[in-house]
């Protein structure tokens, strides 16, 4: 029998997110089919409800990655939407930006959309992420929803799924961004341009085979096109150090222009430039900025809070932008950009150094395949000239030492140790004459002369992560000792990864 507290337990954050077959020891399975079926079946009412349309006049389109148990899982959801008497989309392989797209096209016109897919997530998870025509659900929608899951089943008679090839369409509006980009009139736009996709064997392959290669790209040298839940080559993580590698080693040996990584379900994305030049992270935010600067002279880019000063430094200085550090959490950095946009603040751009990125003209959606389009007209625009996308970044420094630092939360109430140890750090940096910064939207942030620090809670671990970062070589030995005298004593909290040898 499923029960509130075992369907609430496969919240993350404002996705749904559990073990969904057999295989890793210790790991039972957590999000069962009826547990997928009767959350499938409160998003139908969810959506009713906010609609105040009866749910046989609704329409539900369903997707999914490569993983395993996707098949299984995408029927048991059309199930259940259609045991609700709702008209169901069967979408089957897709991208997560794709899948919000299936509210947007006038084809599909859906009123909700449901991806399954936990991302870089190992073989044998699996999750749900939910969008309506404003966008992605949030934490309290995520929430009730579950809690409507506990207490009610699906209850109609049924209807079938229609089949939609979705992906097909989305390819379509990729490639028309991209002619509108460099040159409408012109059907091979990408011709004598060499880029590989690197897809992990999750559901990217298709931007490699129905994007690039139908408008003239030379895509020879792609990895991992085919999907395979198995993921037998690399994680499928744009994070990944080493996927980095081996997409930083097809892109030099072929000659290539341009490479780019995709996670999973393609909302994440990293790229590599033709000398092998990782573009990710700091690199990302700051080329994606340059991009779109002459189109919104003087606007805010919102980020989440570990990037780094020399990022600050370039949007500010370079730019002529405005850098809005904002908290970690690709939902919490878009709900940022929106609201400022709302206030009369020109915000175009919200995006996390994993890679998400999401863009005012695109919906607000992160999308890591529109962030390669973004990549792809610019390069093209700039050859034209002699220029490279490195042109863009040129400017841009880096820092010279970086770790993260993970401090366990050993009390029981981890949230409440948290904040304590947060009100702590915070009290011993000032009495110690500590400049910290302000505002800041997530944690404690120190500056030093050497580099800066950043105490914060984790999203959804009893963890805390401490980033640090310093100008110079040998700064990370100047300031650790620092932070650990901050931290020394702290009821609850694990210092022990703070030891500088352990940290390097």
């Amino acid at each position: 029998m499923l029960e509130a507290k075992d369907l609430l337990r496969l919240q993350n954050g404002s996705d749904i997110r559990g073990v969904a077959m057999d295989g890793v020891e210790g790991e039972p399975v957590t999000l069962t089919a009826a547990a997928v079926s009767r959350i499938a079946a409160a998003f139908v009412r969810f959506i009713s409800a906010r609609l105040n349309k009866p749910t046989r006049e609704i329409v539900i389109a369903v997707g999914n990655d490569s993983r395993l148990t996707a098949d299984a899982l995408r029927a048991e959801t059309l199930s259940a939407i259609g045991a609700m008497n709702a008209r169901s989309l069967d979408c089957g392989l897709s991208s997560t930006p794709a899948m919000f797209m299936a509210t947007v096209f006038d084809e599909t016109r859906a009123d909700g959309a449901i991806m399954l897919t936990a991302s870089h997530l190992p073989f044998n998870r699996n999750g749900m992420k939910f969008f309506t025509r404003d966008g992605g659900l949030e934490k309290d929608d995520i929430k009730a929803m579950l809690l409507d899951a506990a207490n009610e089943r699906p209850n109609g008679d049924g209807r079938a799924a229609s089949p939609c090839a979705l992906i097909t369409r989305y390819s379509r509006f990729l490639r028309d961004t991209i002619k509108s980009g460099i040159d409408k009139e012109n059907s091979q736009p990408l011709s004598g341009m060499h880029i590989i996709v690197d897809a992990g064997n999750g559901a990217g392959g298709f931007f490699a085979t129905e994007v690039l290669a139908l408008l003239g790209a030379d895509i020879s040298g792609s990895l991992y096109l085919e999907p395979d839940g198995h993921f037998p080559n690399h994680v499928p993580n744009p994070e990944d150090a080493s996927a980095l590698v081996a997409i930083q080693k097809a892109v030099v040996e072929k000659n290539a222009d341009l490479g780019l990584i995709f996670d999973t379900d393609v909302d994440r994305m990293s790229a590599i430039l033709s000398d092998g030049t990782e573009i990710a992270r700091n690199s990302l935010i700051a080329m994606i900025a340059a991009i779109i600067a002459e189109d919104y002279p003087g606007s805010t880019i919102v980020t989440d809070s570990v990037t780094s000063d020399e990022l600050t430094d370039f949007l500010e200085n370079e730019l002529h932008l405005v850098h809005h550090r904002f908290k970690r959490g690709y939902k919490n950095v878009i709900n940022e950009c929106i609201r400022l946009n709302e206030s009369g603040t020109v915000s175009p751009l919200a995006i996390e150094t994993s890679g998400h990125g999401a863009l005012m003209e695109n919906h607000y959606l992160d999308d890591g395949a529109y962030l390669a389009v973004k990549l792809i007209i610019a390069s093209a625009k700039l050859s034209r000239s002699g220029r490279s996308l490195k042109s863009l970044i040129d400017k841009l420094r880096h820092p010279a030492e970086a770790r993260e630092c993970r401090l366990k939360i050993t009390a029981d109430d981890f949230h409440s140790a948290g904040d304590k140890a947060l009100e702590i750090f915070e009290k011993r940096a000032s009495e110690a004459g500590i400049k910290i910064a302000s505002p800041s939207y997530e944690g404690v942030r120190l500056i030093f002369d050497e580099g800066w620090a950043l105490l914060r809670m984790s999203l959804h671990d009893p963890v805390m992560p401490l980033n640090i970062e310093g100008r110079e070589k040998g700064s990370l030995a100047r300031i650790i000792p620092k932070l650990s005298e901050l931290l020394s004593g702290i009821y609850g909290l694990d210092i022990s990864p703070l030891n500088y040898k352990n940290s390097i």
